[in-house]
């Protein structure tokens, strides 16, 4: 009888103990899995940075630091089976604004009219483009469970509509010898309304340098010359 008693002791002691270790071993797992859980999926993102055209001839000569700026919500959907990757889809709005010197854009006239200007002596002149924009990026994070601490780089596309287009010049002095005042000409009749660019952004935490190209014309076919814009910046995000 005592020795039913003794091994049932020991068998009882045995189980406590491996039920005692098998729980230690499931805590460590819920604990990163509650961390990516609780991590924001939606965010916002600004970049700003310079704008240019690539293979705009020498005539169009550029007249300062032209600039440009872009603000978008987005939401993160996380690879359940691969937390490293993640795909993000929003909407955004996009300005650019391109300087030139000493040149004029009457944006009226098809094909666009690039004059050299000399009867007006400007401060500034620029051509100011605004986009409503569809972002879409593939992501990918070193360590998933510290975004803002670790390395990440973002892959996509975004798809936009242009909203406005039009020309400000600020001049200093007209033919007749006045000056002081703003000419704003609005016209987007010459562009494609249609934007589609890649993106590429690389960082650490919440912050980035990114990169655009524009992949289809920028003006309408035979409105202009065939440059493709494209921009480099500082971007902060969350995600």
């Amino acid at each position: 009888m005592k020795r039913i008693l003794l091994i049932s002791s020991l068998l009882m002691c045995s189980s406590l103990l491996f039920a005692q270790d098998t729980d230690s071993v499931t805590v460590t797992p819920k604990k990163n899995t509650d961390q990516l859980k609780r991590r924001a999926a939606d965010h916002f993102m600004f970049q700003y940075g310079y704008h240019g055209w690539s293979g705009a001839p020498d005539s169009l000569r550029n007249g300062g630091y032209t600039t440009t700026f872009n603000l978008s919500l987005l939401y993160d959907f996380r690879f359940k089976s691969s937390p490293k990757y993640s795909v993000a889809v929003g909407v955004g709005v996009g300005w650019d604004n391109m300087y030139f010197k000493n040149t004029t854009i009457d944006l009226r006239k098809y094909p666009l009219s690039f004059a050299n200007e000399t009867n007006y002596q400007y401060k500034r002149y620029k051509l100011a483009t605004s986009y409503l924009e569809v972002p879409l990026e593939l992501r990918y994070a070193l360590n998933p469970e510290k975004y803002n601490s670790t390395f990440k780089v973002a892959l996509g596309v975004k798809v936009g509509t242009q909203i406005n287009a039009y020309t400000r010049a600020k001049i200093t002095r007209d033919p007749e010898g006045y000056g002081g005042y703003t000419t704003r000409l609005r016209d987007k009749r010459n562009f494609n309304s249609t934007r589609l660019a890649g993106t590429l952004r690389v960082g650490y935490g919440p912050f980035s340098v990114f990169g655009t190209y524009h992949l289809n014309e920028f003006f309408r076919e035979g409105a202009g010359p065939d440059v493709r814009p494209y921009s480099v910046g500082i971007a902060v995000s969350g995600l």
